[in-house]
């Protein structure tokens, strides 16, 4: 292993250490948390329960017929052709002027589509459900995280990376013992696709469980900032969660291209 990859890969190491590991606020931690959970008790069951198959239908169109939409949105031969250029300087000389190059590019995609986010603002609409938009936030999440992929060097659009997607979703929304859980999933998942040892998984069931994180990390923060600001709440509420993806989605991404280097 090059002195530059173990370089790259020890402060990947720190930064994923330092997303998995965060410092527990104290005051947030006896004020706020008490408050949330109130809060989240109070969501009403009926509620949930429609946000949740909401995006589990935004998520099963947009991985069925999505990508006639989000293929448009975005020049996915360029991603291609930056990579293949990226990757070959980087076969010739590993450096982090090199890796930077790399990094530009997803890091690029990741500041449009959350400025998108908040451009399309208000997805759920009046009292946090506007069911119809729901797709749309799904296609931009999905739309971030390919563009991201193919950065890397990776086809984000096999039922493998599907179901990797998913959830890197999961892993991005969670926190603490559960965060940690997804992330050792995530990793394992990755090592079997890049290995060639990727077995067929329940895509449907994950969809599910996802839709449900999901539906929950946005309900929250909604009623926590309140229903009456719909518009400017709903696009600072979708910015933070695209942005937040998108970032782990890149720690991810670059943690198996570079395994893949060390071989």
């Amino acid at each position: 292993m090059s002195r530059e990859l173990d370089k790259q890969l020890k402060l990947l190491g720190k930064k994923e250490y330092k997303i998995l590991n965060k410092k527990e606020n104290k005051l947030f931690k006896e004020k706020v948390e008490p408050v949330m959970d109130k809060i989240q008790s109070k969501i009403p069951e009926k509620l949930m329960s429609t946000l949740e198959s909401a995006f589990f239908q935004g998520f099963k169109l947009v991985f069925e017929k999505g990508h006639l939409y989000i293929d448009k949105t975005y020049n996915k031969e360029r991603l291609k052709l930056e990579y293949y250029l990226n990757n070959h300087a980087v076969d010739k000389k590993m450096s982090s002027r090199h890796m930077k190059r790399l990094d530009k590019q997803a890091g690029k995609s990741q500041r449009l589509n959350s400025i998108i986010s908040v451009v399309e603002g208000g997805i759920l609409g009046v009292l946090g459900i506007g069911l119809p938009d729901i797709p749309i936030f799904i296609s931009v999440i999905i739309k971030n995280v390919h563009e991201i992929a193919f950065s890397y060097g990776y086809n984000p659009e096999t039922e493998a990376e599907k179901a990797y997607i998913l959830l890197l979703i999961c892993g991005a929304m969670s926190k603490d013992k559960k965060q940690r859980e997804y992330n050792e999933e995530i990793d394992l998942l990755g090592k079997k696709i890049d290995q060639h040892c990727y077995f067929e998984t329940e895509l449907e069931k994950q969809m599910r469980v996802t839709a449900k994180v999901l539906s929950e990390a946005m309900l929250t923060a909604k009623f926590i900032q309140g229903f009456a600001i719909v518009g400017v709440v709903g696009g600072l509420v979708n910015y933070s969660i695209i942005k937040r993806i998108g970032e782990y989605a890149s720690l991810k991404y670059k943690k198996r291209y570079l395994n893949k280097k060390a071989g």
